[in-house]
């Protein structure tokens, strides 16, 4: 029996995005988990990807890299844009850990979180909120880092008001000299931020895809919501936003340097990246699948060596 025929005639087809080939996508695996790192025609000549052994040096070498960006700059006398997110969440500890180490004041940063859980019109959680991102990114990173933390006005969230303002204001720095560095992680479907795979069926072209800079209240694929369930609410379903806002292509695709991070593992041999993280690298750039477009730029992803397989089937 053809279990991957089986797939595709079932019901999944209306579940998983439109425009996705189940047969391509499943040739992206290699039962070789050394083979994950060869370079593929469209990577960016700078881009690469890091395997680390443990979740403890995923942490610490994702921190590293980012307090690395962030004191270079500082070092340059430039000022620093950043589009942060809330998952991958270890390596903050180890970023604040460096930075304060080094004495680096970053009042030369602008962060800018790239998503937040709201409703179908983009009304948000308070700050207070222990589920919201901006909860987490004070208590993670702004918080810790004391003294030399970014500027309260210099921390902008993807609240209803202020998100459509981020491509503006990324801008403007952008012209008076400053970097953008995207800090990212892959969701199980293959989104970066909450840009989801199945928005692509709205645009005609690549081309107006990749203008989108953002949207507010955009509905999220019942994988992702499952995913955060697992990750983020203990299993609780039904405490996950089916809405979020969230940056669009139009800024993570316009990054001068990306820092991504992928440990998607549980435990026993249980993972929920494993696919995501072989499609991101191996499957040519396509609006259906928005992480396979970040090899394309400068840059890092970290992952977690257990990611790459074999992607076997197994019981547990």
């Amino acid at each position: 029996m053809d279990l991957l025929t089986t797939i595709s005639g079932s019901l999944m087809e209306g579940f998983l995005p439109a425009g996705w080939d189940l047969a391509k996508i499943d040739a992206c695996v290699d039962d070789d988990p050394s083979t994950i790192t060869q370079r593929q025609k469209w990577w960016h000549k700078e881009f690469q990807p890091i395997p680390c052994g443990s979740v403890a040096d995923f942490d610490m070498m994702l921190g590293h890299e980012i307090a690395v960006v962030i004191k270079r700059a500082r070092d340059a006398g430039e000022k620093l844009a950043m589009i942060l997110p809330v998952g991958p969440m270890g390596m903050y500890r180890w970023a604040v850990y460096f930075l304060t180490e080094w004495g680096t004041p970053c009042d030369h940063v602008h962060g800018f979180n790239m998503d937040e859980w709201s409703d179908a019109q983009g009304n948000t959680l308070p700050a207070n909120n222990t589920g919201a991102f901006q909860y987490a990114m004070q208590q993670a990173f702004y918080g810790p880092l004391g003294k030399l933390t970014v500027p309260v006005k210099q921390r902008n969230f993807a609240v209803k008001k202020n998100l459509p303002t981020y491509a503006e204001k990324i801008g403007e720095l952008k012209a008076a000299g400053a970097k953008l560095v995207v800090v990212f992680g892959i969701g199980r479907v293959c989104h970066i931020a909450f840009w989801e795979p199945h928005f692509a069926a709205e645009f005609a072209t690549d081309a107006e895809w990749k203008k989108q800079t953002h949207r507010l209240g955009a509905k999220l694929h019942p994988l992702t919501i499952e995913q955060n369930a697992l990750t983020s609410f203990k299993s609780r379903t039904t405490l996950v936003p089916a809405f979020a806002n969230t940056i669009g292509p139009g800024l993570f695709l316009q990054a001068d340097r990306i820092i991504g991070g992928a440990d998607g593992t549980f435990s026993r041999g249980m993972m929920w990246q494993g696919l995501s993280l072989w499609m991101s690298l191996r499957h040519e750039p396509t609006r259906w699948i928005p992480s396979t477009y970040m090899p394309t730029q400068r840059g890092r992803l970290f992952y977690l060596s257990e990611l790459a397989g074999p992607l076997v089937a197994e019981c547990n």
